[in-house]
């Protein structure tokens, strides 16, 4: 494959990822007030305007109009373009990851729900039964017909792995919540984040599940700790336990393995 073709390839999967992302926004913006994500077409969530398909380029239409909506002058929040381009991104990254198989798109269907399940729990403090339920069932459906997910090349054994990662991340993400609910003596951590965890586990497998709650355990406290300091709310602030699960995700994705091996080696000295 000729550089320039593979450049022209690369460039289309960074615009289908903003597309998605575009798409994203829809789903961030509509679950959590249960409004279809089909029916109204795009409108302005200010004044109910129709957008035009012209006004309404991934990307390209924020920064034309420089965060307003065109029908209305209202202001548009950045976090349609930041969902844009961390989906175009993470798109990328991942077709020049993985390559041409069929891994990608399934680690692209991922990475979608990460990102709105992400913002959604940001802003609501809720991730939709959709997206955590839903990945589990959709990673165990994957996990039978694309069984190189779980590294091997047979289904059956693929579907027992993706089951194990989902029991695995489900299980030990509910006994913590359990566990900090005894000690806290209130809710620690809600069940759509064992949900969500479990549907990860689905897709990558009970080691990735352990990873991600190690990982995301040292970044929510890394985090925590920092808003403390930073404010004067104190410990008692709220804070979404999703986005964590999500980042120490993506991290898997990448570099999770890598990781692991250096952690081991360290030990060994």
């Amino acid at each position: 494959m000729s550089q320039g073709f593979q450049l022209y390839l690369d460039f289309c999967v960074f615009v289908f990822g903003a597309i998605v992302g575009s798409f994203l926004n829809v789903c961030i913006h509509r679950m959590p007030r249960e409004e279809s994500i089909v029916n109204p077409p795009s409108h302005c969530p200010h004044c109910g305007a129709r957008i035009q398909w012209r006004h309404n380029i991934p990307l390209v239409t924020w920064l034309a109009l420089k965060g307003k909506a065109r029908c209305c002058g209202a202001s548009i929040t950045p976090r349609y373009f930041i969902v844009e381009l961390i989906t175009a991104g993470l798109f990328l990254a991942l077709w020049v990851k993985c390559g041409m198989t069929w891994v990608t798109p399934v680690y692209w269907v991922l990475v979608a729900g990460l990102i709105a399940a992400t913002f959604i729990d940001f802003e609501h403090y809720i991730i939709p039964n959709e997206i955590t339920v839903g990945g589990i069932v959709v990673g165990l459906l994957f996990s039978g017909l694309v069984p190189a997910m779980q590294f091997t090349d047979n289904s059956g054994a693929s579907l027992l792995r993706a089951l194990a990662g989902a029991a695995t991340g489900g299980l030990t993400l509910l006994a913590i919540a359990m566990a900090g609910e005894w000690f806290f003596k209130k809710e620690a951590m809600g069940m759509g984040d064992v949900k969500l965890l479990a549907g990860i586990g689905a897709f990558l497998g009970w080691k990735s599940a352990l990873f991600i709650v190690f990982m995301s355990s040292m970044i929510g406290g890394v985090v925590g700790v920092a808003l403390v300091i930073g404010s004067k709310k104190g410990w008692g602030s709220r804070l979404p336990y999703g986005p964590y699960i999500a980042l120490a995700a993506v991290l898997w994705l990448f570099v999770g393995n890598e990781l692991i091996n250096w952690y081991f080696n360290f030990l060994r000295g």
